[in-house]
C-alpha cells in the first residue's frame, strides 16, 4: 500500500465512525464523478491515466449499484461487504500508475490521493449498525 494511503488507514483506522450508510453513498457518488471526469479531462494528455480514472469509476459504479444500502439499486451486496470491498477498490486504486505503465507521471498523484480518500471514506463508516436497505418489502401477515 502506498506511503499516503497507509497514512490516512493509519490516521482516521481510531477515528469514531461518524459516517452513515446515506452519507457513504454520496461520498462513493462524488468518488465515482470524480473519476469519470478526469478521465475526460486525462484523455489528451495521458491516455494510460485516462482508461486507468474510468475503469475505477466504473468499478466503483458497480460496486455501488449492487450494494444493499441508499443509493444501491440490486442489493446483492451487504453493505459491511462493501466496506471491504471499498479497502480493496482503494489498493487497486492506488496502484493502477503502476499497473497502467504511467509510475513517473503527474498523473499518478491523482490516483495516491483518490486511494487515500477512499480508505478515510471507508474508516469513517458505520458499516455494523446500519438498517437493512433491501429494495424487496417484507411479507405482511393475512
Amino acid at each position: 500500500m502506498p506511503m499516503l494511503t497507509s497514512a490516512a488507514n493509519a490516521l482516521t483506522k481510531s477515528f469514531p465512525k461518524v459516517l452513515s450508510p446515506k452519507a457513504h453513498a454520496i461520498a462513493d457518488y462524488l468518488t465515482i464523478g470524480t473519476f469519470l471526469v478526469t478521465a475526460a479531462l486525462f484523455w489528451r494528455r495521458n491516455k494510460r491515466a485516462s482508461m486507468a480514472s474510468a475503469l475505477c469509476g466504473v468499478t466503483e459504479l458497480a460496486t455501488n449499484l449492487l450494494t444493499d444500502y441508499p443509493g444501491g439499486v440490486k442489493g446483492i451486496i451487504s453493505f459491511p461487504m462493501h466496506g471491504k470491498i471499498d479497502i480493496g477498490l482503494a489498493a487497486m486504486i492506488a496502484t493502477m500508475p503502476e499497473f497502467m505503465a504511467f509510475p513517473r507521471e503527474r498523473e499518478k498523484t491523482f490516483f495516491l490521493k483518490q486511494a487515500a480518500l477512499v480508505t478515510a471514506v471507508s474508516n469513517l463508516t458505520d458499516f455494523e449498525s446500519h438498517q437493512h436497505y433491501s429494495r424487496k418489502r417484507p411479507r405482511r401477515a393475512a
